[in-house]
């Protein structure tokens, strides 16, 4: 029998938390939610159907009308609003503009929440990221991770994150748009950015991404070395 598995990790804009995750559970044999990707996604919704991103019960009733959900068969998993994968869209500026705004509604942080609880359900063998994924959504969950960096350091990484996609990156307005969304994130009553108890912090600022991947994997078989093992010789008899 297969039991639940999660493994969550946390921390502000440009820590890696979404390339890590995916290559820590690719490493563990994990399956990876990004969980930002789902309130970008909701930022993306407000953009198209000219909804305030600051609008809570409108703008949740609009996600219930049109969830997101993940197709689990792509690595990573891809992200789609209806039948339109949106994996790519949600990155752009005007999304990312608004994210913070979308994120900090009680309305859609409860109904991001639940259908996060609801996909460990479905997916128990996890790696999660996002802002509150240790301390709210799964504060039990046998290892709590979370990535911090310099703010500059973050900024520049997202810079190159976006070049290396042919986009127009201002490393100067990204780091600004860091700030101010930490701020938001920090200071929101709902499911705030904090280190969550028990958790293992991890300083990304000196590490490539092999590096904080490494660092992670070594932690996660030390720590959970028996219930991975377990779980993957079930999987494997599943």
């Amino acid at each position: 029998m297969i039991t639940s598995l999660v493994i969550t990790i946390d921390g502000p804009a440009g820590t890696g938390k979404s390339s890590v995750a995916n290559r820590l559970a690719q490493r563990l044999g994990l399956e990876f939610l990004d969980t930002g990707a789902m309130y970008r996604a909701a930022a993306l919704l407000a953009i198209e159907l000219g909804l305030s991103p600051d609008g809570g019960h409108e703008l949740a009733a609009a996600i219930g009308r049109e969830p997101p959900r993940f197709d689990w068969k792509a690595s990573p998993p891809r992200l789609l609003l209806g039948n339109r994968d949106v994996s790519e869209r949600i990155r752009d500026a005007d999304v990312t503009g608004i994210v913070s705004r979308v994120a900090v509604c009680p309305e859609v942080r409860r109904q991001m929440v639940a259908w996060q609880r609801a996909a460990a359900m479905q997916h128990p063998r996890l790696v999660t990221e996002g802002r509150d994924q240790g301390s709210v959504v799964f504060p039990d969950a046998p290892l709590r991770i979370y990535l911090d960096a310099d703010p500059h350091v973050r900024a520049r990484r997202r810079a190159e994150q976006l070049r290396a996609a042919g986009r127009a990156a201002d490393e100067a307005d990204i780091l600004r748009g860091i700030l101010e969304r930490d701020r938001i994130d920090s200071g929101r009553s709902e499911g705030p950015l904090r280190v969550p108890e028990g958790a293992e912090r991890v300083d990304t600022s000196t590490l490539d991404l092999h590096g904080v991947v490494e660092r992670l994997e070594t932690l996660a078989r030390a720590r959970l070395g028996d219930r991975l093992a377990h779980n993957a010789a079930a999987a494997a008899r599943a």
